[in-house]
């Protein structure tokens, strides 16, 4: 058995859901990482961790390492060590895959420069003997349309219903206008709660805010083939559900270009 270590990468900036690559026990929130695997000993397990928490700080690591017996390549220590940089924190909705000299990376970037130069720099950090496979891409431009409508505002709700209040109608109206142009393109629509009440309630109205922004789309004309609902419950919050104005910002819609 090989040496692997996987580290899941959400990027504090976009708030991402966690992609369908890296469904976990223990989910990261925005901002850490999660890292598993296994390594062959506790003494490079703490390595590993060390340069993480050193990136991200020691509240942003999830440590799902185990240690085994495996199989690992020359240096590998240190060259995991060269991978571990500030760079990560670029990446969102991203997984780093280091299988013993196979380095996998995966995620959205900003541009093309970005995700060519940190492909080029795995490669350069590593001897002839890794192979770096970059499955990076540049984020859609056509998120930026979904984002800059919603410009983090919250679509509101009738509290505990999913019955939209006229803001949040107001705000779907600005919504629709820009999903005009993006024809063509399907688009997920992703319900959110704070932690407050029954995990099985918050999920099934979470789903039922997510199927009511849909059904207010398809009454302005949109097709309803353009998208597709997940309700989420409280299972990714973006700030603290300890105060008032932080679950106010997890009980929220996210929209997000399906890829």
């Amino acid at each position: 058995m090989r040496v692997v270590l996987t580290l899941l990468l959400m990027s504090a900036c976009l708030g991402a859901a966690v992609p369908a690559i890296a469904q976990t026990a223990a989910t990261p929130q925005p901002g850490q990482v999660l890292a598993s695997g296994t390594v062959p000993d506790e003494a490079t397990k703490a390595a590993v961790l060390a340069r993480l928490i050193e990136v991200y700080g020691a509240d942003k690591v999830v440590d799902q390492i185990a240690v085994g017996q495996v199989a690992q390549p020359a240096n590998w220590n240190a060259y995991v060590q060269k991978l571990i940089t500030p760079q990560l924190k670029t990446i969102s909705r991203g997984q780093l895959k280091i299988d013993g000299s196979t380095v996998s990376v995966r995620g959205e970037v900003a541009n093309e420069a970005q995700r060519q130069k940190i492909a080029s720099d795995f490669a350069t950090s590593l001897n002839p003997t890794y192979v770096v496979n970059n499955g990076l891409r540049v984020a859609a431009a056509e998120q930026g349309i979904l984002d800059s409508a919603l410009a983090n505002r919250i679509v509101e709700f009738d509290s505990g219903k999913a019955t939209l209040t006229p803001t949040g109608q107001a705000i779907l109206d600005q919504m629709a206008a820009a999903i005009q142009k993006l024809q063509g393109r399907k688009i997920e629509i992703i319900g959110h709660t704070d932690n407050q009440g029954l995990k099985a309630a918050n999920q099934s109205l979470s789903q039922a805010r997510a199927e009511a922004v849909k059904t207010y789309f398809t009454g302005k004309g949109l097709s309803p083939d353009m998208f597709t609902t997940l309700g989420q419950g409280s299972d990714r919050p973006v700030a603290s559900n300890a105060t008032p104005d932080g679950r106010a910002r997890n009980r929220r819609i996210e929209f997000r270009i399906a890829q």
